[in-house]
């Protein structure tokens, strides 16, 4: 960037264009008059798009980049929207003011911001006459699955339950991660490495100052798998998110602040539709794992045991800077707290100790970290770890056993905070059944018997 600016004083966020060729998605933006800020996104080996699909890859390239733009936004954070061609209509606006303001909540929270009442993307007026459709026509694309893939283990239940219905799917990533790299290649499924490269401006504001944060980076990913099944062919994508995404990680100010928002129902309901009527009616977006709590997944995943030694749900693997753990477990951070603590009940315990090598529940120094899971005397962390009451159902189920009862933070737990909870709400077995509520398609529902047996 040749032009120095203030990205916190910024009045205008500015999307400019987005354009593919040749499997590289061009998207840029710009704050005030300023420079282009222009990412790229590589769908490798992509084939030539059928005519038919034209439109439909238009508008779902166009979603990407009014989604993928909120990595820019956030830098800072200016009062003002512009889109280059023109307004929105009422449903991409309403989806993007949504995403944009609670995918936002937790840098806004961090930061000390408010951004209610600032977000407001440009709509344009109704037109007069018939409403337009809810539906877009559909294309008659292949019947099979895009599966994301994150090196940990609900994707890996997702892939596993697709696979017991002899459904077809790709195994498919965002990024360049050896370690995702290894899980997809042990699922036996094809596999898709679309590669994002964030515009080297970014890094520039970063250092002149700019806001920094927390993205919704599943919506993100969520919106560049739609121009893949568009320009591959997939009718479906399943992602592996399960209810407790949905829960808020706190309130503050009146407003709810959940982590995993881009991994909840709410956004999945409200991308699901705006793909039905702005796409295709034929591309069905889902999470496989929707009726499912965390600790019946864990349940599910311990069957798993092919996947022991490759998998990893530790966020410090995943990060694009600063140092990566030795082995795949830093056993410090609140994902490796949540996995050993919810895989517990459902493993021999020396089964789970090999896994992470070494015993968290039996180091004083996690206690903190496990009390945050627990949200005793403090909140839920800010990660992707399943509900307080959940974390409080398994350290209660392995404080019934005696082989975990005289680990440190189990006798702990027995001692300190037992006493303060009700045993009538601490059952595990309710954990384990499923919502009904969830929009996976009427072709991939026999897979959820493969998760819930």
């Amino acid at each position: 960037m040749t032009t120095t600016i203030q990205p916190r004083l910024t009045r205008v966020f500015r999307f400019l264009h987005a354009r593919y060729a040749d499997g590289v998605a061009e998207l840029a933006y710009a704050f005030d008059e300023g420079e282009p800020l222009v990412e790229r996104i590589r769908f490798p080996a992509a084939p030539p798009l059928p005519r038919e699909r034209q439109a439909a890859f238009d508008a779902a390239l166009k979603l990407l980049h009014l989604v993928a733009g909120i990595s820019y936004y956030k830098a800072g954070v200016p009062p003002k929207i512009e889109v280059a061609d023109g307004p929105l209509d009422d449903a991409t606006a309403g989806l993007l003011d949504a995403l944009y303001l609670h995918g936002l909540a937790e840098f806004a929270y961090r930061n000390g911001l408010d951004l209610r009442g600032r977000i407001a993307f440009p709509r344009r007026a109704p037109s007069p006459g018939n409403p337009p459709s809810n539906m877009a026509p559909g294309l008659g694309l292949p019947r099979r699955t895009l599966v994301p893939i994150g090196g940990g283990k609900d994707s890996l239940v997702a892939v596993e339950a697709i696979k017991s219905i002899g459904g077809d799917a790709t195994a498919v990533w965002v990024g360049n991660s050896p370690l995702i790299a290894a899980c997809a290649e042990r699922t036996g499924l094809p596999t898709l490495n679309i590669q994002r490269e964030l515009a080297p401006g970014l890094f520039e504001l970063n250092r002149l100052g700019a806001w920094n944060g927390h993205i919704p980076v599943t919506a993100v990913n969520s919106a560049i798998l739609a121009v893949a099944a568009i320009l591959y062919g997939y009718d479906s994508i399943a992602f592996a998110n399960e209810r407790s995404a949905s829960a808020a990680t706190l309130e503050y100010d009146g407003q709810q602040v959940n982590h995993q928002w881009s991994k909840g129902y709410a956004f999945e309901v409200l991308l699901s539709d705006w793909l039905h009527g702005h796409v295709t009616a034929d591309l069905d977006y889902c999470s496989l794992l929707r009726p499912y709590s965390e600790l019946a997944i864990t349940r599910a995943f311990a069957k798993l045991t092919p996947y022991f030694d490759a998998f990893s749900s530790c966020n410090r693997n995943f990060r694009l800077l600063g140092p990566k753990p030795a082995d795949r477990w830093c056993g410090q951070c609140p994902k490796c707290h949540f996995v050993f603590l919810a895989l517990a009940p459902f493993l021999p315990k020396p089964r789970l100790l090999s896994i992470f090598g070494r015993n968290l529940l039996d180091d004083e120094a996690q206690a903190a970290g496990f009390d945050a899971l627990l949200e005793f005397q403090d909140h839920k962390p800010f990660e992707c770890v399943g509900e307080g009451a959940e974390a409080r159902a398994a350290m209660y189920a392995l404080s019934q056993r005696p082989e975990w009862q005289e680990d440190a933070l189990v006798a702990r737990f027995i001692r300190e905070i037992l006493p303060q909870l009700d045993p009538a709400q601490l059952a595990l077995e309710p954990w384990l059944a499923p919502s009904s509520e969830h929009r996976v398609p009427a072709r991939l529902q026999p897979a959820l018997a493969a998760i819930g047996g």
